[in-house]
């Protein structure tokens, strides 16, 4: 009999910054979308942009459609607004390590040159962070009446859309080169929602030493973007964070908790979009209810490998040992993870931070299932509860979103996967049934592992679980401490 999970609601303090009523809310998939309505938002500014992420790229082609008369690249769109609006600002904070890679950036360093000396455009790098630590947020706030928060960044590598078609002459970095195919989400949020969002983001500036002071835009409220369809209306949504200590600033585990609480509560599906798969909490916490007879089946969409020289040995290596771990305890075959190629055969890679709960949780932001995300980075996630209100409504479009990013990743459409759904009642058996040729999700395939990359996955060397555990023994660090304890403890 499966035992009865803790029902931990989001609550302030705890497992959330802030409950918030949204007006509107809608989950945008992949860049393409992103980038055209984020243009179309900067364009309806009336007094303040503020943009906050890991990387910026001026160079990169922001949604331009020929649909207005504004440059076509971010560095010269960002000038271009606050000359054509005399009473507009634009805030820009990124991450201080990430900044360095703008000096080998072409023009980019002129164009900084430019936003520097305007008097309405103000930029921040943020460099007050532990050891390792980086900011990882990715938000932008109109007016504080519409805010995006979820995981795309506003640089290269990653526009790209829906359909991730074959080598696309699109996907071109500034320099021409090309690029892989790309998926990511992010959201769009309007209401008393996006007060709380731009309250972490004026916190963040200040954190950061950024000048002028911010505080709330006020005689600002109508600035959804047209054309953009909202999934939920006049509904709760809470917002988390994660955040290390810093001078004398407390840390937040909030995003940690969260992921706790809702992998206690799934009861028959959790479904999660993920960079990384590289959490030994939340490998603990998904291998208790596979301990469960009859617990909920798990299913991660992770890319095939990390991106970049260094990710691979951190998160690849600990990915491998926590899978593995994971089979050894999944009796009853309710645990999978996969990887999504398109129709040429390539692997797109996984950017996006979703997790779908059953029907009943939706969450959307810039943490990743990694160590970093819980307690080393600055993350920001949104999370749609139909516990705390909106009824079968807000369930059915839940449901909706989750088999419409299923039938991207297999090629179909989100009907044939609700039906099949419905039909078997096991996410698993649905992945199952549709996988095939070409654009698909394929089975991931632990990699054997030298004995230097299992003592780094072992030891967290390269994915500290925070500031304090830069510096702490290996002897008392490592995936699977806690698991070793408990056998030690159980031993006794």
């Amino acid at each position: 009999m499966t035992q009865t999970a803790p029902h931990h609601l989001p609550e302030p303090g705890r497992n959330c910054f802030r409950i918030e009523t949204a007006e509107r809310m809608s989950v945008i998939v992949d860049a393409d979308a992103y980038f055209r309505v984020a243009r179309a938002a900067m364009l309806n500014a009336k007094k303040r942009i503020t943009l906050v992420g890991w990387d910026f790229d001026a160079r990169i082609t922001l949604g331009h459609d020929g649909d207005d008369e504004g440059p076509r690249k971010l560095g010269p769109f960002i000038t271009w607004l606050v000359e054509r609006n005399p009473d507009l600002e634009i805030f820009l904070l990124r991450w201080d390590v990430g900044g360095l890679s703008t000096l080998f950036r072409g023009t980019t360093i002129f164009t900084l040159m430019k936003w520097m000396a305007h008097p309405r455009i103000h930029t921040k790098l943020d460099r007050v962070h532990p050891i390792a630590s980086s900011h990882h947020q990715k938000i932008v706030v109109i007016d504080d009446c519409l805010a995006f928060c979820g995981g795309i960044d506003m640089t290269a590598d990653r526009w790209d859309t829906r359909e991730h078609a074959p080598k696309d002459e699109r996907r071109r970095r500034p320099s021409g080169a090309r690029y892989k195919p790309w998926h990511d989400a992010t959201t769009a949020i309007s209401g008393p929602m996006t007060k709380a969002i731009a309250e972490i983001c004026r916190e963040r500036w200040k954190t950061a030493g950024g000048a002028p002071e911010l505080t709330p835009v006020e005689g600002v409220s109508a600035c959804w973007p047209e054309g953009l369809d909202a999934h939920f209306q006049a509904l709760p949504v809470a917002v988390s964070r994660s955040a290390p200590e810093v001078e004398g600033r407390p840390p937040v585990h909030e995003i940690e908790a969260l992921y706790l609480d809702q992998i206690a509560r799934a009861k028959r599906f959790i479904y999660a979009e993920s960079q990384y798969f590289a959490s030994r909490r939340i490998a603990e916490a998904i291998a208790r209810r596979l301990d469960e007879p009859g617990g909920p089946e798990v299913v991660v969409i992770n890319p095939v490998t990390a991106q970049g020289w260094l990710e691979p040995i951190a998160m690849d290596t600990a990915r491998a040992r926590l899978v593995e771990a994971l089979r050894r305890r999944d009796r009853d075959g309710r645990f999978r993870m996969y990887h999504p190629f398109n129709a040429g055969g390539e692997a797109i890679y996984v950017h996006a931070k979703v997790l779908v709960v059953d029907d009943r949780i939706l969450r959307v932001g810039s943490s990743n299932m990694n160590n970093r995300s819980m307690r080393l980075d600055t993350e920001c996630d949104v999370t749609v509860d139909a516990d705390l209100g909106g009824g079968t409504a807000v369930s059915d479009r839940i449901a909706a979103i989750r088999n419409d990013l299923l039938a991207e990743h297999l090629g179909t459409d989100p009907a044939r996967v609700a039906a099949l759904l419905d039909q078997t009642g096991s996410l698993v058996a649905t992945i199952e049934a549709l996988r095939g040729e070409g654009r698909t999700l394929r089975p991931y395939e632990a990699p054997e592992l030298t004995a230097i990359e299992e003592w780094l996955a072992d030891n967290e060397v390269l994915d500290p679980e925070g500031p304090e555990e830069m510096f702490e023994p290996l002897s008392g660090r490592g995936l699977f401490r806690n698991w070793r304890r408990r056998r030690r403890h159980r031993r006794a």
